[in-house]
């Protein structure tokens, strides 16, 4: 059974930590995506976070009711820095861009955290507020809630999916990666047009763009298709309906 998180008002109670610091779920947090960042996705432990906390690891358990909830944290918090900085300007498809990007771009600033929590859904009051922010530029731009959800639960699955794979290349050592990004050149450029044409044909341009996230691309897509569904629609309420006839359908 999971230790009893003790509520706010009685952790501010409690002793600094041996460097001086007073204990707190966004210094915990901090504190964990630095730890994420010096020894990868799978070295995050209580005990690890603990020794850089200046604590004792089972304070830890005051603030979270096991790793798995602070995991769910860390995920907020990466889902929430999206939002610090983003503002909607009323013009929908814009807005969605730019929030999108700012996602994929808070996750990618921190890929081993992003590849521990991409998957997960925290629950938590940040994401809540970045959920309801989409929902919420969708509903006011006219999408009827079915289609607002169906474009929601793309536009975050885009995000997201590409955020752990974007990140688990960043992730990786800068050997193995320049490996893999060379491998464009080495390999793919260098197949036969007899044999492979339409590589042969196209390996510069390959070399040129795989290296890159293709997110921008995909999103792209998506919101240009979300907005020709969306005209569609407004173009067909505005369109006449049959003449009336004057027949008088009272019973």
């Amino acid at each position: 059974m999971p230790k009893q998180v003790v509520p706010e008002q009685a952790r501010r109670r409690r002793r600094p930590t041996r460097q001086g610091s007073v204990l707190s779920e966004t210094l915990i947090v901090h504190t964990a995506l630095r730890v994420l960042k010096e020894h990868g996705s799978t070295g995050l432990t209580a005990r690890r976070l603990g020794t850089a906390l200046g604590a004792d690891p089972s304070t830890l358990y005051r603030y979270f009711a096991g790793m798995d909830d602070l995991t769910r944290a860390i995920g907020e918090e990466l889902m929430g820095r999206a939002l610090d900085d983003w503002t909607a300007s009323g013009d929908w498809q814009a807005d969605l861009r730019a929030l999108g990007l700012a996602i994929h771009s808070s996750y990618l600033a921190h890929p081993q955290a992003a590849v521990l929590t991409a998957s997960r859904v925290t629950g938590r009051p940040r994401e809540i507020a970045v959920d309801e922010a989409i929902l919420g530029v969708l509903r006011d731009a006219g999408f009827p809630d079915t289609t607002a959800v169906r474009v929601y639960h793309a536009f975050i699955d885009a995000s997201l999916a590409f955020a752990a794979l974007d990140a688990g290349s960043l992730a990786l050592t800068d050997e193995a990666r320049a490996t893999d990004e060379e491998m464009w050149n080495s390999t793919y450029a260098t197949l036969p047009a007899d044999t492979h044409p339409h590589i042969a044909a196209t390996a510069q341009l390959l070399a040129a763009r795989m290296t890159h996230s293709a997110y921008p691309v995909v999103l792209d897509t998506l919101l240009n298709d979300a907005a020709a569904r969306l005209t569609a629609r407004l173009t067909a309420g505005r369109s006449p309906g049959p003449a009336k006839t004057g027949v008088n359908r009272r019973t």
